[in-house]
């Protein structure tokens, strides 16, 4: 049994120290953690693509995807809209501040399937989120993965963020990054229109590869489907699935999605698990 395994309660938050706020848009920003405890720290594990609790006391819990990489536990980055009470709560946190912190829960991306294949990664809105783990742990171990296609979407320019971080995706050998806005502006340099239009400009070999989708679920049905009339298997389409995750265990039932919970279950599931569901009024 791994230190991790034997130290891990799902229920007990351990305490956490903000290290860096990253105010990345006005209502997005990147919290940098750290885990008090040494033994903890130490022991900490995730897999790209796995989430947390973040635990404001006196306030409440929000699931938050990871986004570092899984080689330095030291520092947990997750990037949070303020779109509610905790969040907002957290979004006031400083340098210093402490929380609670429950996990990794969850399914990740299919690391060992991945390896050696081409990846096209497509994220819509705040979806680059949970895809952003899985593209820095392929950049930092290029030589294992093939070809990397990264597809990103906002509604609006403002919306865009890790704008350094894209910088250095764009700069990766055999990685092109294509941006696309909703509605463009004078300044914008990406494409104009939606992510699912920019398949049309993909190099066709990339649909012999594995994908990897987070974003509305609407956008993640359009593009599985357009994927597989260009010919990609449907074991190799993989979807990141943001639901109201509330106990992280299976337990409320919050997040049940058919005989399903996203949060044990998933949140990354393969589509073949998720496409008749996701045709079902009300599920």
């Amino acid at each position: 049994m791994s230190a991790n395994a034997k130290t891990f309660n799902p229920y007990l938050p351990q305490l956490a120290a903000v290290v860096e706020r990253v105010d990345e848009t006005r209502d997005v920003f990147t919290l940098r953690l750290c885990l008090h405890d040494a033994q903890a720290r130490a022991a900490y594990r995730f897999q790209p693509g796995q989430f947390n609790m973040l635990y404001l006391w006196g306030v409440g819990e929000v699931a938050i995807s990871i986004v570092s990489d899984p080689d330095d536990p030291d520092l947990i980055d997750h990037t949070i809209r303020a779109v509610g009470r905790v969040t907002r709560g957290l979004q006031r946190l400083k340098p210093g501040d402490k929380l609670g912190l429950r996990g990794p829960f969850g399914r990740g991306w299919p690391l060992e399937a991945a390896q050696g294949r081409h990846l096209l990664l497509i994220t819509g809105g705040l979806g680059c989120a949970p895809t952003t783990s899985m593209i820095h742990y392929a950049l930092q171990r290029r030589a294992s993965y093939g070809r990397l296609t990264v597809c990103h979407g906002v509604k609006h320019p403002d919306d865009l963020i890790y704008t350094d971080r894209i910088q250095t995706w764009c700069a990766a050998p055999d990685t092109q990054v294509m941006l696309t806005a909703d509605k463009g502006t004078p300044e914008w340099r990406g494409r104009v229109g939606l992510v699912t239009q920019a398949l049309e400009d993909i190099d066709p070999i990339m649909f012999k590869g594995m994908a990897m989708m987070c974003g509305p679920e609407p956008m993640m049905v359009s593009v599985a489907e357009d994927l597989l009339k260009r010919g990609m298997m449907l074991t190799d389409i993989h979807l990141a699935m943001e639901r109201n995750m509330q106990c992280a265990v299976g337990h409320c039932g919050h997040c049940q999605f058919g005989g399903k919970f996203i949060c044990k279950d998933g949140p990354v599931f393969p589509y073949a698990q998720l496409r008749a569901l996701l045709a079902v009024r009300g599920f």
